[in-house]
């Protein structure tokens, strides 16, 4: 990983880095092994993950371990890189997810194939059901995140029923048995 390209001092490479967002831009540069386009979809992926965990204002350790391990597994990538990249998605989002959050999304619906878009909204689900519990906030976000993708009610639906145990508006309040 280049020391230039993690401070920034590397501007993009071709036209099309204009027209991303500077939330993408700053997850890319901790990318260098990768080939611009690939870097470029792995932290758009990145960024929306960390937009459904800090849903309900709060990212739990589980929930930030599951965005590391499916970025490695996405990414390819070693641990310690993937580790980087979710802590500067989680930054980004933090600081500029009420501005970014649809740009972000948008850039990452013109990279991904249906496909990878179902694959993410597989990965949304598993990042908030990491804590066993999926709360309506989260089930609320991942649902606008896939409209924004351009994706069926129909596939949130069926994505979601994998993940139906998970779901806090399901599950029994704690207290005395009636």
């Amino acid at each position: 990983m280049g020391l230039f390209r993690i401070l920034g001092i590397e501007p993009p490479s071709n036209a099309a880095a204009g027209a991303e967002t500077e939330t993408v831009r700053k997850i890319t540069r901790a990318l260098d092994q990768m080939p611009p386009e690939g870097a470029r979809y792995l932290a758009a992926f990145a960024y929306i993950l960390s937009r459904v965990a800090r849903a309900d204002l709060v990212i739990s350790d589980e929930e930030t371990r599951a965005m590391e391990r499916i970025v490695m597994e996405t990414g390819g990538m070693p641990e310690d890189q993937a580790i980087l990249v979710v802590q500067i998605a989680k930054t980004q989002n933090l600081l500029f997810g009420a501005t970014e959050n649809f740009l972000v999304t948008r850039e990452f619906t013109k990279l991904a194939t249906r496909e990878q878009k179902l694959r993410l909204l597989h990965c949304l689900f598993a990042v908030s059901a990491a804590d066993e519990s999926i709360s309506s906030a989260e089930d609320n976000v991942v649902r606008q995140i896939a409209r924004e993708l351009s994706l069926e009610h129909s596939d949130y639906i069926e994505v979601r029923t994998r993940f139906r145990e998970h779901l806090a508006v399901l599950k029994k309040p704690p207290g005395p048995a009636a």
